[in-house]
């Protein structure tokens, strides 16, 4: 990546903010390849030196990548005067890296939900070219069906006239459990899709997207930094 300021890399890792990351130069605390960094102004790329801050490794990585398991209730936005988003589910250290949802659920949809600050990996991820498969769990209030089945995969057109992309219904239990995979993502699209044949969603949540799923050891409001390998496979940068 190059050279960058320090006080900017020490910044950019969430744990300080530019002001405490030059306060700690200034205490001497900072170390560049052995040496005291002299000011925040001075420049080191963290792929060829070693920065040390109190005698631990920096650590920085240029992008950051985040699965949260949003729960009902919380605005997919990185604010908001009125409500609680999803950026306020997470500690300041990484509420200061920069992080955007990547996509949006419903206030009152829970699951997966992917936050980064690569915002080419965003952008490729949302395009629709990419056809990035998004499958949910929902609770339906009336059974569904084989003739249902047959309609999600011709691609139903909605009240307004938007026709959907065809899209996989796969019965669960005795059919008032479903599982959808969307090949896109619409305004309340599986809610406006079980509504057109005869039914309402009573419970929603997102359990992939594309290579990502869902930690099942993520509680409601619980996050975790993605593994490497989980980032290849969404197409980041470890």
């Amino acid at each position: 990546m190059g050279k960058e300021r320090l006080d900017k890399l020490l910044a950019a890792t969430g744990r300080w903010s530019r002001r405490e990351a030059k306060e700690l130069i200034r205490q001497g605390r900072v170390l560049v390849d052995g040496a005291a960094a002299g000011s925040g102004e001075e420049k080191a790329d963290p792929a060829a030196s070693e920065i040390l801050v109190d005698g631990l490794p920096l650590g920085y990585r240029e992008y950051t990548y985040i699965m949260l398991h949003k729960p009902a209730g919380v605005l997919t936005a990185t604010e908001d005067r009125r409500q609680r988003t999803v950026l306020d589910l997470l500690p300041p250290e990484l509420r200061r890296r920069g992080l955007s949802p990547v996509g949006r659920l419903d206030r009152d949809t829970e699951g997966l939900l992917l936050l980064t600050n690569d915002g080419a990996l965003a952008h490729r991820l949302l395009a629709p070219r990419s056809h990035v498969d998004k499958v949910y769990y929902a609770r339906v209030d009336r059974v569904l069906g084989p003739a249902d089945q047959a309609a999600f995969a011709a691609g139903i057109t909605l009240e307004d006239g938007l026709v959907c992309m065809p899209a996989e219904l796969k019965l669960l239990g005795d059919g008032s459990e479903v599982l959808v995979t969307l090949h896109e993502g619409k305004f309340h699209q599986i809610k406006r899709m079980i509504a057109s044949r005869g039914g309402a969603v009573c419970y929603l949540k997102r359990i992939a997207m594309g290579p990502l799923a869902l930690d099942p050891a993520l509680d409601r409001g619980e996050y975790r930094a993605l593994t490497e390998e989980e980032v290849v496979k969404i197409g980041g940068k470890p």
